[in-house]
């Protein structure tokens, strides 16, 4: 399933990525502005990984003076996806 996640504090202005439903793993990561280099290289590392993973690495990075950062709003991300996901399936079970 597609997300895409509006960032808030940071350069980057979007995160988008797909939540493998069979599997659960994030997959086709890309980023809508902040440092591209380091962004598409962070987004090939990440790549295959699971939300927990990302956010059991990632939540909580802050960049600068910043409280967070593209990386800790990447984890976010993923962790809403993943329970937005938990939720469509439990209404699809219910049904």
């Amino acid at each position: 399933m597609r997300f895409r996640y509006t960032t808030n504090g940071v350069c980057s202005r979007a995160i988008h990525f797909d939540l493998d439903e069979n599997d659960g793993k994030i997959r086709d990561i890309s980023f809508e502005g902040g440092c591209d280099g380091n962004l598409k290289a962070l987004c090939k590392v990440l790549d295959g990984w699971t939300p927990q993973e990302i956010a059991d690495k990632l939540l909580g990075n802050t960049c600068g003076y910043k409280n967070t950062s593209c990386m800790d709003q990447f984890s976010r991300a993923v962790l809403t996806a993943e329970k937005q996901l938990a939720e469509k399936k439990g209404q699809s079970a219910a049904q």
